[in-house]
């Protein structure tokens, strides 16, 4: 799954996330124990305070790992000191296609995740925490309830946690496959019970969120993370990765390429080095890839896009984003108007209809206009009416859904809408090769 590290790679570069993924016995609590498990939360709940907690991740650089790539530190310090009721919320409901990183820490480190749970609990006083699966993950939602009683039955969750005084407890709560319920807002609807409807902000979540009270909500590796920067320190994360963009990331790929899977590298890491050094290379020619999840615009596989370093900064200048680093090879016996055809249909199967862009927008007129274009029966004016729908659509839903089925259509219009229009023209259905059935 992750491989060797490669031959030149500076050895201060070394894996921490999946440096035990697919060892047998992993996921358990004598195997993690083994390996120094819960000896930093104890450290740093004996020897710091929740402020100093913070600022040591403000100092690493770290980053969210879920898409949006807010700072993490900076988002813990939004948490109210004001003694009430604090929840923390881990977001383990990876539905976005392309993305597939999450899976393997919960189900063969899940007490990775529960240890950085307990330091992030920490840091924003939140006593109880709640991982929120996505419905398929069974195996990974077993597991994480198996080391998490674990971990209870041997007081490393609990009351008075190492006689520190700090309680924090942890509970799974599976998910149904609703791609909606990875936005935060719809997900804390979810676990209280209700339709997971994104919801209106302001207020934030740390302002009222899980049952009206403050609550932070960060990503599986997000919270992973946490642990080997309070072991060995923000110096240690920061000097590791770009600018912008610290520390080491799990890097998906996936589509024709020789070893798909996931690969845990300093930020900045090029995209020619991913695919070529560490997957293999590609099995057949490729027209385009899109960078970090389906969600993200793609870009042409050009010499230019394959020595682009995968970090925040520098996709948002090749005017795409890193999102969750999922990295996916369109080959160019697809045609790029059936792929974002795909894509769509699944945005528009996925929107839970609370607003009107996307209700109508998204599941309505593009579907509509990609249907007509895509069989054969569409013209010109057609792919321009997308394009100028596009722009009405964007940044004006309750949630990032709508602009999640905008950007990867808005990104294949810039780079190949000559096959929008060769399929207008030619009024040809497209191409439908098993890759996209």
């Amino acid at each position: 799954m992750t491989g060797p590290i490669v031959s030149g790679l500076d050895p201060r570069f070394e894996r921490t996330l999946y440096a035990h993924v697919g060892k047998e016995g992993s996921w358990t609590l004598d195997f993690y124990l083994a390996q120094g498990g819960y000896e930093t939360a104890k450290k740093v709940l004996k020897e710091k305070t929740p402020e100093e907690v913070i600022e040591e991740v403000k100092r690493s650089g770290l980053r969210g790992r879920g898409g949006a790539g807010f700072p993490t530190g900076v988002k813990w310090s939004f948490m109210p000191k004001d003694g009430q009721q604090h929840y923390l919320i881990c977001n383990a409901d990876e539905s976005e296609p392309g993305s597939f990183k999450d899976r393997y820490i919960l189900e063969d480190v899940p007490h990775l995740l529960i240890e950085g749970m307990i330091l992030a609990g920490y840091a924003i006083r939140a006593t109880v925490g709640y991982i929120y699966v996505r419905g398929e993950y069974r195996r990974a939602a077993d597991r994480l309830e198996a080391a998490i009683a674990e971990a209870r039955a041997r007081g490393y969750l609990g009351q008075n946690l190492f006689g520190t005084g700090f309680s924090f407890d942890l509970h799974v709560h599976r998910g149904a496959g609703a791609y909606i319920c990875g936005e935060e807002t719809a997900l804390m609807n979810s676990l209280e019970g209700l339709r997971a409807n994104p919801r209106l902000k302001p207020p934030f979540p740390a302002q009222s969120g899980l049952w009206g009270k403050p609550t932070t909500i960060n990503n599986v590796e997000t919270l992973a993370a946490v642990v080997p920067i309070l072991e060995r320190g923000a110096d240690w994360f920061a000097q590791m990765g770009t600018e912008g963009s610290k520390g080491m990331k799990l890097y998906q790929v996936s589509g024709p390429v020789k070893r798909p899977g996931v690969y845990e590298l300093p930020m900045g890491t090029t995209f020619r080095e991913l695919i070529y050094e560490w997957a293999g290379g590609p099995l057949e020619p490729i027209q385009a890839l899109i960078p970090g999840g389906s969600s993200t615009p793609p870009l042409p596989f050009s010499e230019e896009v394959l020595d682009t370093p995968m970090s925040y900064e520098h996709l948002q200048a090749k005017g795409s984003m890193l999102g969750t680093g999922g990295v996916i090879l369109i080959p160019e016996r697809v045609s790029m108007v059936d792929a974002m055809w795909n894509l769509t249909r699944f945005y528009a199967h996925e929107s839970c209809g609370k607003c009107t862009p996307c209700r109508e927008g998204v599941a309505g007129f593009m579907v509509n206009l990609f249907a007509k274009i895509g069989t054969g029966e569409g013209e010109e004016k057609d792919v321009e009416t997308l394009e100028a729908l596009l722009p009405l659509i964007e940044g004006r839903s309750f949630c990032p859904l709508a602009d999640a089925a905008v950007w990867p259509v808005k990104g294949s219009l810039k780079h190949f809408k000559d096959q929008y229009l060769a399929l207008a023209r030619e009024k040809k259905p497209v191409p439908r090769p098993n890759l996209w059935r």
